[in-house]
């Protein structure tokens, strides 16, 4: 047992220990209860009484929606854990080496999604790639899942969509401890202690999580498909209520990500730090046994090895004030910091990125039928990288920038009657970006840009409802990463020429009909976008980001059907079309799926709970989206232009032992299904005898089995 294994355990010891007294204490009033008769006084806070009366919020927008105890079915540790089966969306692995996870929603790029933490954007430009599969799902409440562009009135960056990550609100004192572990080193352990004053005028909550899994490899050839991984997180939230009018909320979390992907620790290298070390050992002829990727490894273990260390500070204060005049205001501030260490199969890459975001807004009614909302907020956000291994490169250039934006909003909600609601919403942006080490005097992106949406609701009848969206977004450009690790050439280095935001249109249409035991929903989607971001390369082949000259259009339809067939056992479908235009398929890096349906069954006697999601993705021509390469470094054993079809099923069973142990046992991908051992390595070399990593089409890792417990006192 390693060291930060027993201080995390150590820790949750001392909270339990913290704890039980007021536990004690609770039951205590308990049985002093039965004695006597108690007067039953329920305290409203201020946020709960404004939502209620629907002054701080509205779901005139189509929005799908994550529950906490969704989230335990998925056993998800991560954010990409929760959205790997959620309807519109996809995780994409963009890297079997360093696990890059990127989370696309109706059809668009992993980076046309933002992420915001209770309604406040919270990731920067680089924690997009590696601060997913860090971000804990324990103390989170409700995942939202918002589709279109500028879904979120403080997001117009969100040209796919925006992920709302909703804490949980502490109700009474309590503690939850969720431990497991499985195969593949797979282990979760997480810590949840909320406490509430009498009154109910303050709220807090202490949350803590570790999860770690091993790296993978299907092949058995000593490169790993799938990462190691290893997360930590404490967060701490606290709300107090200083008066009937005034609230004032506060979050702070600190995370840490280890990933390490190549080399299986363990096989050919025996620690992260030694397959570093072995750079000085100089580069080795031969990779593979007879130049084969699927052969066995033989290179020096620093050629396949990727290291990603991530560290991320978070601190976001809210101030809310009713002016008890049909007029709210709520000011947001918030800090991130984050952090990243890397090594790149011999290039280092060293980044320090920072924003700092502010948004006043206020809500008034100005009568029955229209309720305003309007405010600004800024954002400045610092990056700064650097390469040793890179600086001597004159084809290198720093992707160092700033970005500083300053918006300005206002939203209509109109309610003309009982049938027809709509928001009618308008931000002016003003948006600069430079690339610090450019050859540019001035900024690269320097503009005034207005983004409109409209979102309409109306009810036919009692059963069917439809809704309507569309607006336009944009988005900045700014990261290296998305030119498919364009660092890992030392020779070439790469370069970053960025001159136009992003620009989208976008459209989205949704029917709904809800009648006794059935639930179905049918949506459709449009988006176009202008200066998309893609890889290209100079007449030397040096990599460069770049942008597309021509309009990238993708179409998304999806269809769901919820039906609950008895009252313990619930049943859904669902099945999803993307429609890419040349344009867009140019641009991808790695495949995206081009059509899923899934079939999910949930059984529950409030004692026994038995969850399974099975899902099906069509077979796709990978030749439209690029690929080519090889096994061997002598251009033969051509790699697969077709991605066949594939299953993914995930089951989970949970036993109430008691009112507060659960036991439960799950298997993720049951089948056992993965590209390198059932297909072809995601490993492959160029006609030039190049090596890369990123011929990826299916799943990355194998069957995970694994055990746990959940222990609730309060």
């Amino acid at each position: 047992m390693d060291k930060t294994t027993v201080r995390c355990l150590a820790f949750l010891a001392a909270l339990v220990c913290a704890f039980l007294p007021s536990l004690a204490l609770t039951e205590e009033f308990k049985k002093k209860g039965q004695e006597s008769v108690i007067e039953l006084i329920v305290v409203q806070g201020v946020r709960q009484r404004l939502y209620k009366a629907g002054e701080l919020k509205n779901s005139i927008s189509k929005t799908e929606l994550l529950s906490s105890q969704q989230l335990k079915d998925k056993q998800a540790s991560s954010l990409t854990d929760a959205l790997q089966a959620a309807l519109g969306v996809r995780v994409s692995n963009e890297c079997s080496m360093c696990g890059a996870k990127r989370v696309m929603i109706n059809g668009l790029k992993g980076e046309h999604t933002n992420v915001l933490i209770d309604g406040i954007p919270m990731h920067t430009m680089l924690s997009g790639f590696y601060g997913l599969d860090a971000e804990a799902m324990a103390g989170v409440g409700t995942v939202e899942i918002a589709r279109g562009a500028g879904a979120s009135l403080i997001s117009p960056e969100a040209i796919g969509g925006t992920i709302n990550l909703v804490s949980k609100i502490p109700s009474k004192n309590q503690i939850e401890i969720d431990i497991s572990t499985g195969e593949d080193g797979y282990q979760k352990a997480a810590v949840m202690l909320t406490g509430i004053n009498q009154s109910g005028s303050s709220q807090g909550s202490l949350v803590v999580q570790k999860d770690t899994r091993d790296q993978f490899d299907g092949d058995s050839n000593g490169v790993s498909e799938s990462p190691f991984l290893d997360n930590q997180s404490v967060t701490l939230t606290g709300s107090h209520d200083f008066s009937y009018s005034t609230n004032f909320r506060m979050r702070v979390n600190h995370t840490e990500s280890e990933v390490f992907g190549g080399p299986v620790l363990g096989d050919n290298v025996d620690s992260i730090r030694s397959a570093l070390g072995s750079f000085a050992e100089g580069e080795s002829d031969h990779l593979f046994v007879d130049g084969d990727v699927t052969g066995r490894y033989i290179g020096n273990s620093w050629q396949t090895a990727e290291w990603v260390s991530t560290k991320r500070n978070e601190i976001l204060i809210n101030l809310l004030y009713d002016f008890e005049s049909k007029l709210n205001a709520t000011l947001s501030v918030a800090n991130i910091s984050h952090v990243q260490d890397s090594f790149y199969e011999g290039i280092d890459y060293y980044a320090d990125d920072t924003m700092r975001y502010l948004d006043a807004r206020f809500n008034y009614e100005l009568s029955g039928q229209h309720f305003l909302t309007f405010g600004a907020d800024s954002r400045r956000e610092r990056m700064r990288s650097k390469s040793n291994a890179l600086i001597n490169n004159p084809d290198y250039m720093s992707d160092s920038f700033d970005y500083n934006v300053l918006g300005f909003y206002i939203q209509d909600s109109w309610t003309p009657n009982d049938k027809f609601d709509a928001e009618f919403a308008l931000r002016f942006d003003h948006i600069q970006a430079d690339f610090v080490d450019s050859d540019e005097i001035g900024n690269e992106i320097d503009q005034t840009l207005i983004s409109p949406r409209v979102d309409m609701r109306y009810s036919h009848d009692d059963d069917w409802q439809s809704r309507l969206s569309f607006g336009k977004g944009y988005r900045a450009p700014l990261s290296f990463f998305e030119s498919d690790h364009g660092i890992l050439d030392a020779e070439k280095g790469y370069l970053v020429e960025v001159k136009e935001p992003e620009r989208s249109f976008g459209i989205n249409y949704s029917l709904n009909y809800t009648a006794g035991k059935v639930v179905s929903t049918f949506s459709l989607a449009r988006t176009e976008v202008d200066n998309l971001a893609t890889l290209g390369q100079t007449a030397e082949g040096v990599p460069v980001l770049t942008q597309l000259t021509e309009t990238a259009q993708v179409t998304a339809v999806d269809w769901t059907l919820n039906y609950q067939y008895t009252e313990l056992f619930n049943l859904e479908i669902s099945a999803e079309i993307y429609d890419y235009n040349a344009v867009f398929k140019d641009s991808f890096a790695i495949a995206p799926t081009e059509k899923r349906a899934t079939l999910s069954g949930l059984w529950d006697n409030q004692q026994w709970r038995i969850s399974s999601s099975a899902s099906w993705v069509e077979r796709r021509d990978l030749s439209d989206y690029g690929y080519t390469g090889f096994d061997k470094n002598n251009g033969s054993g051509s790699k697969p232009t077709v991605a066949p079809a594939y299953f993914n099923l995930d089951t989970k069973i949970a036993y109430q032992i008691s009112g507060n142990v659960e036991l439960y046992f799950g298997v993720l991908n049951l089948l056992d299904y993965n590209q390198a051992g059932d297909e072809s390595s995601p490993l492959l070399f160029d006609e030039s005898g190049g090596y890369d990593v990123t011929y990826i089409f299916a799943p990355m890792r194998g069957r995970t089995a694994y055990i746990g417990f959940d222990l609730d006192f309060g």
